[in-house]
């Protein structure tokens, strides 16, 4: 019997270890530019942030976006990724 990986990712806020699952996943195309990825099966290079605005001001404040995708994040991105953020986690 063998049992199943579960695919952990690193939050770029707080920098827990969580389960994919529990994550919100952060995405730049090349096409749309930075998105928040509520599916997970997108194409583009990914990130991930735990579903609270606490990681988000911190992912804000450490440039964790800048660092994930190896360029400048502008503001209003940010201020987008939190407006979908609170409607995702409203639901």
């Amino acid at each position: 019997m063998s049992t199943k990986k579960i695919p952990l990712r690193q939050c770029i806020g707080c920098g827990e270890m969580k389960s994919k699952k529990e994550m919100v996943r952060i995405l730049k195309t090349e096409n749309e530019g930075i998105i928040l990825d509520s599916t997970g099966r997108k194409n583009g290079r990914g990130a991930y942030l735990c579903p609270s605005a606490q990681c988000l001001q911190k992912a804000v404040k450490n440039r964790g976006l800048d660092r994930s995708f190896k360029q400048q994040v502008p503001r209003e991105v940010y201020e987008t990724l939190e407006k979908e953020m609170e409607q995702l986690v409203g639901q």
